[in-house]
């Protein structure tokens, strides 16, 4: 072999070539979502980094490079391959001295410039090696063949916690990766701009999505790591490159050791990367295939619109007297769906620390549960039921029934947070149980949705059976989705909502799987929207069920400001609709109409912000859809110190338009300016917020 020779692979939109060589592991050596490589980058971090116990770095940093046995790789083989919509490249390396195999399979889907990595580790050699990290993919960070310049570049992330979710900013990288003159000390960084998780909620801080743009909006590389518990991912400097590598869980961030044993094999979480030079709106864009590609084809017609009972409105204390007038109403204002959320299997309101056995109340439902699910499928919509399948309160039967393994534990103890103790799904009891729950709810009550939510964190996991606490997390984190499998295996027809505390748990090893992610928790409209807008830049548009929640205390334009934050994504109704008067649940209809005819193009738009990212003050915020053929816009204004709002709508640039707003609220007066800029102004002086969604196409 050359000493620098390369593997070209491409998919016919994204173009990559892998560096080779005699004295060096594989790396990334080009990246191009538009053209094949002229001239690969000769040098550059190594596409698999492997820290152990036993050698760890080979020069001592806090970065997840330059690790002993990640130096030693060298290529074995590649192989090229196609599966339904996606091109495989599986890439071989090994280290002859651990006997350490590195298998790193790349694959992306046609007509996406994403990449999405997993490596398996394979020990083929006679010692047991204690692993501390292994990334998914590490690689330059490469406008073409040339190294991007982290002086040009702003870094787009996000924070979540509850209530407060996708707070999103986008600031220049040099704020938090400052130019330490590496040329003059010829050494390369030894600290990292470094953000992971923690615990088992996989949003509930730093998000696994983010991403790197140009000065000039035209170079972006955007990313996700896509698991259900613990990742991370970091920004580091060479003197030759910027370097971003992705991960599952490690050592220093969540306690994971994994112990490898002679002919075991270990593989990391999937992460996925997309590259565009039409700058974030593009990588969006392209994330946004990649999404849908992990998906499949989901839906055969127009997706239901849900109602669900809790969100300031009973607030998990269900019964018959306080449905049946909500069921009629909801079916008036046009659901397809109502879901009743928690409450319903506990004869008390203090039935938090009591859950476990997903057997309805008979004291909230004297006529038993079936009344309501009855008046349900009568009004022409489908069952939903609230679950919280990971957890038993310490009061259930169920903590007794169960065998003390089928939940987490700590030096043998079982893991209690807030008065529950947390289920393993390695043990097959807590499957069986899960499965029977649902079984049982889908065969008695005709069940069609379930909302499944996830209020409590598990620590760093559980140490029994496994070297390490973090390692039995990992465990638990994919027999959950294991089961999860299963469920939509046996009930293909049941559409399933994603929730943790709101969105505690956004990430795409559940959300390849499920239908729906809950936005939040949030119960002020007036600071839902920057939630729901955000959402786009982790989450499909068809998959973002975002509350809107009128109420008969509210005027028409607030009416309209809340349906408005629904209208987008997957609007998810709540609120006394059954005291609402006539006119009022006229107005909640009309969304919903209006909401309902805009579904299809939803589900095959992709998001953009006019206004730039929304930040959690801002008085006026934006957010829209492309489709096909013209674009969604919402628009919030919270305040009036600001008179007008430019929306940049390039598409439309040259050309004459057409604004339709959707609904019979107005709120804005329209001035289209060709060069691309449409200016919106508030009608009234009242001081009341208003919000609107419209369309935008050709004239």
């Amino acid at each position: 072999m050359e000493n620098n020779s390369y593997i070209e692979w491409s998919n016919g939109t994204l173009h990559v070539a892998l560096r080779m060589g005699r004295d060096s592991p594989v790396g990334v050596a080009y990246l191009h979502p538009a053209e094949a490589p002229p001239a690969p980058l000769a040098s550059g971090p190594a596409l698999v980094e492997i820290l152990t116990v036993e050698e760890g770095r080979a020069r001592t940093s806090q970065r997840y490079a330059e690790s002993t046995v990640g130096k030693r790789l060298r290529y074995v083989s590649h192989a090229a391959a196609s599966e339904g919509s996606w091109n495989i490249l599986t890439v071989l390396q090994r280290d002859t001295e651990t006997g350490l195999e590195a298998r790193t399979v790349l694959r992306a889907a046609d007509g996406a410039s994403t990449v999405q990595a997993v490596t398996t580790v394979r020990n083929t050699g006679l010692k047991r090696v204690a692993l501390q990290a292994v990334t998914t993919l590490a690689l330059p960070l490469l406008a073409g063949h040339q190294p991007a310049e982290a002086t040009s570049l702003q870094l787009a992330s996000a924070t979540s916690q509850w209530l407060g979710e996708n707070q999103w900013t986008l600031k220049d990288l040099r704020r938090s990766l400052p130019d330490l003159n590496l040329g003059l000390h010829e050494q390369d960084q030894r600290g990292h701009l470094l953000r992971a998780s923690t615990s088992s909620w996989s949003t509930g801080g730093p998000l696994p999505t983010a991403a790197l743009v140009d000065a000039d909006d035209q170079w972006c590389w955007m990313w996700q790591v896509e698991h259900n518990g613990g990742w991370a991912w970091e920004l580091s400097e060479t003197r030759d490159a910027l370097g971003l590598a992705l991960l599952g869980p490690t050592d220093d961030q969540h306690n994971w050791l994994h112990s490898l044993e002679p002919g075991d094999e270990f593989t990391t979480v999937p992460a996925a990367l997309a590259i565009s030079r039409d700058g974030l709106q593009g990588a969006l864009a392209q994330m946004t295939a990649h999404r849908r590609a992990l998906r499949g084809p989901i839906f055969s017609g127009r997706p239901p619109v849900i109602y669900n009972d809790f969100m300031n409105t009973l607030m998990g204390d269900p019964s018959t007297e306080r449905l049946l007038p909500l069921v009629a109403a909801a079916a008036d204002a046009g659901a397809d769906i109502f879901c009743i959320d928690a409450g319903w299997y506990d004869d008390t309101t203090d039935w938090w620390d009591a859950v476990g056995e997903w057997q309805p109340s008979t004291a909230r439902f004297p006529n038993g549960l079936s009344e309501v699910t009855d008046a349900i499928s009568s009004a022409g919509m489908g069952v939903g039921l609230w679950l919280e399948p990971e957890v038993v309160g310490v009061r259930s039967p169920m903590a007794v029934s169960l065998p003390k393994e089928a939940f987490l534990q700590r030096r043998g103890v079982r893991v209690v947070e807030h008065g529950r103790y947390h289920l393993d799904f390695r043990h097959p009891a807590a499957r069986a149980h899960l499965d029977e729950t649902v079984d049982r709810l889908v065969e008695d009550f005709s069940t069609v949705y379930f909302k499944l939510d996830y209020n409590i964190t598990a620590g760093t996991g559980t140490d029994l059976g496994t070297s390490s606490s973090g390692a039995g997390l990992l465990g638990h984190n994919r027999a959950y989705l294991d089961w999860l499998d299963g469920v939509k295996a046996r009930h293909p027809q049941v559409i399933i909502e994603n929730c943790a505390s709101g969105a505690m748990r956004q990430d795409y090893a559940l959300l390849a799987r499920l239908d729906l992610q809950s936005t939040s928790d949030q119960q002020d409209p007036l600071l839902y929207p920057p939630i729901a807008a955000n959402a786009f830049l982790s989450v499909l548009p068809e998959q973002a069920a975002n509350w809107a929640y009128p109420q008969p205390e509210m005027d028409d334009e607030e009416i309209r400001f809340t349906m408005a934050t629904g209208m987008l994504g997957r609007m998810c109704l709540s609120g006394f609709l059954d005291r609402m008067t006539t006119s009022q649940l006229a107005l909640v209809s009309e969304a919903v109409s209006a909401h309902k005819e805009i579904l299809p193009e939803i589900q095959t738009s992709t998001a953009f912000y006019p206004s730039g990212i929304p930040l959690w003050n801002d008085q006026w915020l934006s957010v829209g859809l492309r489709a096909p053929a013209r674009d969604l816009v919402t628009v919030w204004q919270r305040g009036h110190a600001q008179n007008e709002l430019p929306l940049h709508l390039p598409r439309w640039a040259g050309q004459e338009i057409t604004v339709l707003w959707l609904g019979s609220g107005k709120g804005f007066e329209t001035k289209w300016d060709p060069s691309g800029y449409l200016f919106l102004s508030a009608t009234s002086g009242t001081g009341h917020p208003y919000a609107a969604t419209f369309t935008v196409q050709a004239a």
